[in-house]
């Protein structure tokens, strides 16, 4: 590019706030022509003529949805750098037929959620979090532990469903432990790429009979939800630990009360349906199930990471390179 974009924020203002200090802004400002306001909290406020010369827009959590009419008046727009996950809900369909490059932070809000889910993986392997529940109660010490046979990561088969971004870096932070066979359900996953990146790609129910840890990480989409209902629940072995830091609708919540309700299984739940569970919910009352506020995801100074990628995108689209995180049509009909 040879001339400067005009390039408008839309976001929450908090999320604003927390993802573009004063070196972000500053970074910002040497990339491109900025109007007044330099963010706003949606496009149906802006501007006519703010709007219809923006060329890039970059937008983050809180940005309600853009519509056509909203493409209609903007024109001159050729690229959206989404400072956050998805943009399944942000952009509708036609934005890549009328030549608008998306890209997406999806692969850095990967990151914290990754490496929540292998400090997951580790305490479910000492099943940690129940026994420290029941301790407060019913106090054991290193002899109780040591009398506890299955209190190991050492060996455990561990399976993930999705091999999706988040999957993908699970899959890569597990070699830190020496754990059993890694098994990967995911029917549109190739089976040679699961293999290059340390597991082995199978069929759902024998990823669910096998699994000692299951950790899922796959959208949620018609398709998905509650795809682990009551029957895929009782694939799972006795003694197994459901994690979900994905979406919570992808889990039946009452067949997971039945089963976690029962003893058999425990869970630790970073998303739910609905989220939050309302105050008095069954689960929240059992000691094998551990429900933390959606905190996998970037939060506090890891936003920074999301901030940063959108104006390494805008640097790129300023150079006219290719964009990192893009978005084609396929790949957005399959990510969270």
């Amino acid at each position: 590019m040879t001339t400067t974009p005009r390039v408008l924020l839309a976001m929450d203002m908090a999320t604003f706030g927390l993802q573009f200090g004063p070196d972000e802004l500053a970074r910002l400002a040497g990339l491109a022509t900025l109007g007044d306001p330099v963010v706003v909290t949606g496009l149906d406020a802006v501007d006519p003529d703010r709007l219809g010369e923006t060329e890039v827009l970059i937008t983050s959590w809180g940005c309600p949805p853009i519509t056509t009419a909203h493409l209609d008046a903007a024109p001159r727009l050729r690229a959206l750098l989404h400072a956050a996950g998805s943009v399944r809900h942000l952009v509708p369909p036609d934005i890549h037929d009328r030549g608008v490059l998306v890209a997406s932070a999806a692969e850095m809000n990967a990151v914290p959620v990754a490496e929540y889910t292998l400090a997951a993986i580790i305490l479910a392997g000492k099943r940690a979090l129940p026994l420290a529940h029941v301790g407060r109660t019913q106090p054991a010490g290193w002899q109780n532990s040591f009398a506890t046979r299955n209190l190991s990561n050492l060996g455990r088969t561990i399976g993930i469903v999705g091999f999706s971004t988040i999957g993908r870096r699970v899959l890569d932070l597990l070699r830190v432990l020496e754990t059993g066979p890694i098994l990967v359900a995911d029917p549109f996953a190739d089976p040679e790429r699961v293999r290059a990146a340390g597991g082995e790609l199978l069929p759902l129910p024998e990823v669910l009979a096998r699994a000692e840890i299951l950790s899922l990480h796959a959208p949620l989409l018609p398709s998905t939800h509650h795809m682990i209902g009551r029957a895929e629940l009782a694939h799972l072995r006795d003694g197994a630990t459901l994690i979900n830091t994905a979406r919570g609708a992808i889990v039946d919540h009452e067949a997971l009360l039945a089963e976690c309700g029962s003893g058999r299984l425990d869970a630790i739940l970073d998303v739910t349906d609905p989220e939050p569970l309302p105050a008095g919910h069954p689960l929240l009352a059992l000691s094998n199930v551990t429900v933390t506020p959606h905190l996998a995801g970037s939060l506090g100074n890891e936003t920074r990471r999301l901030s940063h990628f959108a104006l390494d995108g805008l640097a790129a689209y300023r150079a006219g390179g290719p964009l990192p995180g893009a978005v084609n049509p396929e790949a957005s009909e399959l990510s969270a």
